[in-house]
């Protein structure tokens, strides 16, 4: 029987300086209260398989996940801005996450970090952890006792780790998709779960998974350094449903850019962006009329009237809208126009 044990977070005090030796695990396990909040963590059989990795490039820290169990992303993946990745599953001592992000930040290396942590757990068989720091250095640990087919590698700024799956493949498919897929993080981590899934993927099947892509600033909070923050809970396919989020979530994000280049008085390039994001979802009503609305504003009037009449078929009360918008500023006040818009034909 595996008992509940847990790595406490109140080891972080003592990382204001990096005076507690690589390795301590007697100071790790002196503060640990085995307590988050007055209760008990409780081990989440968190079978699964994923990737941590940190883009050269940008500087940009990820994690992607997918398992037959409920809502993973809360508690396998973990990701800090300019600081580094963390996934941490099989048994999963869901402290390793929060805590390695800690010790990193306070200037351990990812390999210092998973050694300390793993000397201070006494479950280390059953656990599976990987990790990625600001520098680009990996760690990664597989206990004997995890559920087979198991697997793990550290790359080059990345780590792949995976058990209780169908087939022993699962991390090579892994590491070659990453490897070979040109992109951004994201493209490149999602295209290795697909690769992991191809090759049998969990033995029991699918429920949930997760992406999350955070900033390589450690200047940034990460409520403004998280560029992606995908969850699938439950769901029958849950990657391919993740890949549709993926580029929602690059349409919203080319409308946001969009939105900020027209308060910084950047017209083209707020019309360039819209027109990406009326490119990634074509069937979103609200990436057209704003796209059509910037168009308007900005005196293309002619150009954006197709547009207007394309968002009103798909979403009446859109026209509801446009005559409240000169009070804002983003048309103008100008009944005639209004009218012409009101009056748009596709």
């Amino acid at each position: 029987m595996i008992k509940k044990s847990i790595i406490a977070l109140a080891l972080i005090g003592a990382f204001a300086a990096p005076a507690i030796a690589d390795g301590d695990a007697q100071k790790i396990k002196a503060r640990n209260s085995f307590k988050q909040a007055g209760k008990p963590f409780v081990i989440r059989p968190n079978h699964t398989f994923s990737i941590v990795a940190r883009d050269p490039e940008t500087g940009e820290f990820g994690v992607a996940v997918q398992t037959h169990w409920f809502s993973v992303g809360t508690s396998v993946a973990w990701a800090q801005p300019g600081v580094g990745a963390v996934a941490t599953q099989s048994f999963t001592e869901r402290s390793y996450g929060p805590l390695g992000l800690e010790m990193m930040a306070a200037g351990k290396s990812a390999k210092q970090t998973l050694r300390a942590l793993l000397a201070a757990d006494d479950h280390i068989d059953v656990r599976q952890v990987g990790m990625v720091d600001a520098n680009g250095v990996t760690a990664v640990h597989t206990g004997e006792n995890a559920i087979i087919e198991h697997c793990n590698h550290a790359g080059e700024g990345f780590t792949v780790q995976a058990n209780l799956m169908l087939n022993s493949t699962v991390c090579k498919a892994m590491i070659k998709a990453y490897t070979e897929t040109k992109g951004d993080l994201a493209e490149r981590m999602m295209t290795a779960l697909e690769a992991a899934q191809a090759e049998g993927g969990d033995i029991r099947g699918k429920q949930s998974s997760a992406l999350i892509v955070v900033s390589g600033d450690a200047t940034k909070e990460r409520w403004n350094g998280t560029n992606f923050d995908l969850r699938i809970d439950d769901h029958d396919d849950p990657i391919t449903e993740m890949r549709r989020l993926l580029t929602v979530a690059r349409g919203y994000k080319a409308m946001q850019a969009g939105d900020d280049f027209i308060t910084e008085g950047k017209i083209e390039l707020a019309i360039a962006s819209y027109t990406k994001a009326e490119e990634l979802m074509p069937d979103n009503h609200e990436a057209i009329f704003w796209h059509a609305a910037t168009l308007a504003g900005e005196g293309y009037v002619d150009q954006s009237l197709p547009l207007f009449a394309k968002a009103f078929k798909m979403w009446p009360d859109w026209k509801k809208l446009i005559v409240r918008l000169p009070a804002s500023g983003l048309l103008p006040d100008d009944p005639e126009l209004i009218k012409k818009i009101l009056n748009a034909k596709e």
